[in-house]
């Protein structure tokens, strides 16, 4: 009990002020979350680690409520806060939002796409996106709901990776455990659904899925989180009410996915 007198609660308290009460007592119900501190001679090192979202061509014009855009920046704020207090990974304190085409994604083992059944690539932007992967690069898609936008999905990413497999990637792969021991997969719905309704699904996707299209080696190139939005919970943490069971499998399968990425 030693540990958490005053001088500790103090410099809680101090994180509070600067993180917002209502995220810091959802993510300290993620185990380990109080105990992990970076240590004293990296807490001025530069970042190894940024965290990217990707500007892709939509399928809809600019202002149209389901795009790259979607949950931004609140969301990427968020899980950077939380990969700070939950990990040792040295994250920068800004997010980037890169476009495909920029030859600065390149410098990023890790990309984020929102509403991931919404992108409507252009040539170059298949070109590059493809260019990323094949060079080692990891890309992290969710948010996307039911049949018909799986099938906008496939179409784009077929159009990336010609004659890919897309395959449900199995609970006791490495992703799941690189980190955190995440024993299944939850669907996390929408903050509307999540405080109000009793509902987690939206369209016709009743079950969440978890899949992957692998490389000739068999590393982990795409993760697809469908039929769940992940950032959501990263994005509405803080609120009051929100269920901490979502955050928490949220953040954990991010900082699963960077530390895949930033290993493969």
């Amino acid at each position: 009990m030693r540990r958490f007198a005053s001088p500790w609660i103090l410099g809680i308290a101090g994180s509070v002020m600067f993180a917002g009460l209502g995220l810091i007592a959802v993510l300290a119900q993620v185990p380990g979350f109080l105990k992990r501190q970076s240590p004293k001679n990296l807490e001025n090192a530069e970042p190894e680690f940024t965290f990217v979202r990707t500007v892709y061509t939509g399928r809809g014009p600019w202002g149209y409520y389901k795009g790259w855009y979607t949950d931004w920046p609140k969301a990427d704020r968020q899980f950077i806060l939380g990969v700070q207090r939950l990990t040792n990974i040295r994250i920068a304190d800004e997010g980037k939002t890169i476009p495909l085409t920029d030859p600065e994604i390149f410098r990023y083992p890790f990309i984020y796409a929102v509403e991931a059944a919404h992108m409507n690539l252009t040539e170059e932007e298949v070109r590059a996106l493809r260019e990323y992967l094949q060079r080692g690069g990891f890309f992290f898609c969710d948010d996307f709901w039911g049949s018909a936008e799986w099938e906008w999905f496939r179409e784009t990413i077929e159009r990336v990776l010609p004659g890919t497999n897309i395959v449900e990637i199995p609970t006791t792969h490495e992703i799941f455990h690189c980190y955190y021991d995440i024993p299944q997969i939850l669907q996390v719905p929408n903050v509307g659904n999540a405080l109000y309704n009793r509902v987690t699904y939206e369209q016709d996707g009743y079950v969440p899925h978890c899949r992957g299209i692998f490389n000739e080696n068999g590393r982990l190139m795409v993760i697809i989180n469908w039929n769940t939005d992940l950032g959501d919970a990263w994005e509405w943490a803080d609120l009051p009410g929100y269920p901490a069971k979502y955050s928490t499998y949220a953040y954990q399968m991010g900082i699963n996915a960077i530390v895949y990425a930033m290993s493969h």
